[in-house]
């Protein structure tokens, strides 16, 4: 809204109109104005929440300090979903395709969310909307979101092509002038960074093109429900998901600025996503967000985002990394969701064909997700967990996490120069 304001504005010589025209003032901005959002009607809706009694269902598994969470605030999630929406409306250019995406994403993983959780609160049904239903939702935005890409003119890359400095004889990377519509990503620990998902439909002929197009709409898919689910897994303990996903969002914001602009991405040779640095307004707003629910969110919590917040970061981040053609790093940047996902997928199928086998089951971890596994100490078992002397506090255990998830995040920046 601002935005196009003030560049109706610039023809009547306003000063500081031009301002609205640069990235980084309006990341900045959307970055202040979340932060201060958050904090400031979060206070209201948790305050809101608990007039509503809108509290989290805790069942008891025996892990220190988990009852007394119960009857905590949860759907905190509506705290960051409008913290990113309001300066995304404000502050973003609202004609641009990956902006418009965003938004659609935010709400859409976002009513999925409320739905989930308006069900465990108004039925008191801990389990919530049925596993089915929700990847519906996520396969539905899955198919939006790469269908989108696939229709759009707008959505179009640069190729980085390498060539010989007629001066210096020396190989300097290049972008080509003309912008093509392309299945192409980025991919790490290889020499140009890029692969074509047609190369794997090359088979089909002439129509590889489309073939490379179905394959990127399924992974497409693939990465936005593995992600949610993810995310949605991770968010156990106080801040937890909440600080990993702002993590997880800084670095991405890094690389949408320098894949949007023509000289980063031409010195870092990656590919130059014309129009995508648009994105780092949403992304600015996104850490703002999660920072601000931090606030309230950390250790010991005064609310928690449920699937409202929840499926809603797993699905932001995942539909950002494949606007920006990053999809292919998030099992590196994301590894603690992608983890989380694993151990109990894992746990479960350990499960079963030990019972299966002997009749009794057993288990590789003892708890999943993997983080409350750091809640049980060694050597103790199912009754045993009701006193857990020597088990890792959770305030360590999610600070841990987030130098992991930083750590990750350097490792992801590190491959694109690894080759």
């Amino acid at each position: 809204m601002f935005y196009h304001l003030f560049h109706f504005l610039q023809e009547y010589n306003i000063p500081g109109a031009r301002l609205f025209d640069y990235i980084t003032f309006r990341a900045g901005f959307a970055l202040l104005l979340s932060l201060f959002i958050a904090i400031v009607i979060g206070r209201r809706i948790i305050d809101r929440l608990q007039i509503m009694q809108v509290g989290e269902l805790v069942r008891n598994l025996g892990l220190q300090g988990q009852l007394e969470k119960k009857g905590t605030p949860t759907m905190g999630g509506i705290i960051i979903i409008i913290s990113i929406l309001i300066p995304c409306l404000l502050l973003g250019k609202l004609n641009n395709v990956y902006m418009i995406l965003m938004i659609v994403s935010t709400i859409w993983c976002g009513a999925l969310g409320f739905a989930d959780d308006y069900i465990k609160v108004a039925h008191h049904n801990k389990e919530g909307m049925k596993g089915k239903f929700k990847i519906v939702g996520q396969v539905g935005l899955g198919l939006i979101v790469g269908l989108t890409m696939y229709l759009s003119p707008a959505v179009v890359m640069s190729e980085n092509v390498e060539v010989v400095d007629p001066e210096t004889h020396e190989l300097v990377i290049e972008h080509k002038a003309q912008n093509i519509k392309s299945t192409q990503t980025t991919i790490p620990f290889v020499k140009n960074h890029n692969f074509d998902y047609a190369y794997l439909t090359k088979w089909m002929g002439d129509s590889a093109q489309t073939g490379g197009w179905i394959v990127f709409i399924l992974v497409t898919i693939f990465v936005i429900t593995a992600v949610s689910n993810g995310a949605n897994l991770t968010d156990g303990l106080d801040g937890l998901a909440t600080g990993t996903s702002a993590i997880i969002g800084v670095a991405l914001a890094i690389m949408c600025y320098l894949g949007g602009n023509v000289i980063y991405s031409t010195y870092l040779n990656i590919m130059y996503i014309p129009d995508s640095s648009e994105l780092v307004v949403y992304a600015a707003a996104f850490i703002g967000a999660t920072i601000g629910f931090l606030w309230y969110n950390s250790y010991p919590a005064q609310v928690f985002m449920g699937d409202t917040g929840s499926l809603c970061l797993g699905g932001i981040i995942a539909v950002f990394a494949i606007l920006i053609r990053k999809e292919l790093l998030i099992p590196i940047l994301c590894a603690i969701f992608f983890v989380e996902d694993l151990s109990v997928m894992i746990q479960v199928l350990y499960f079963k064909i030990t019972k299966r086998k002997s009749g009794v089951g057993k288990r590789i971890f003892k708890m999943t997700p993997l983080h409350h596994h750091f809640q049980v100490p060694a050597g103790q078992v199912d009754a045993k967990w009701q006193n857990p002397k020597g088990a890792i506090p959770e305030s360590k255990i999610v600070m841990r996490f987030f130098l992991v998830a930083i750590f990750l995040a350097v490792i992801t920046f590190v491959t694109l120069k690894i080759r």
